[in-house]
């Protein structure tokens, strides 16, 4: 049960940091629509802290490199606002891309 809610909840932290509609995410990654509301009103139910409330902090740690942007091999660009652009070799967590959005919604 515990691996159903950590797939379920990395699912809807992806949903939350795209800003996606939910039956637009279902038919992208070809899940239930159903199952979709259903994990969400679940997890929401069995741990409404997780989801409805600010991080402490909204800093969080991040790793510079001297690369130069735009060589083209980052597997994972993020474009924030303020010009801020992130380019990562490695697709990050959906938890830590979660995390960046409601970081940077907090910082607006």
């Amino acid at each position: 049960m515990k691996k159903d809610m950590q797939y379920w909840t990395a699912h809807m932290a992806a949903i939350e940091c795209e800003g996606i509609v939910v039956s637009a995410y279902a038919k992208r990654e070809n899940l239930s629509l159903a199952s979709l509301y259903y994990w969400r009103r679940k997890l929401s139910t069995a741990a409404p802290d997780a989801t409805t409330q600010k991080p402490a902090s909204s800093f969080m740690q991040l790793r510079v490199t001297g690369r130069a942007a735009g060589h083209g091999d980052a597997a994972c660009t993020l474009n924030l606002s303020g010009g801020v652009r992130l380019e990562m070799v490695e697709l990050p967590s959906p938890e830590w891309l979660a995390s960046v959005a409601r970081a940077a919604r907090g910082a607006l």
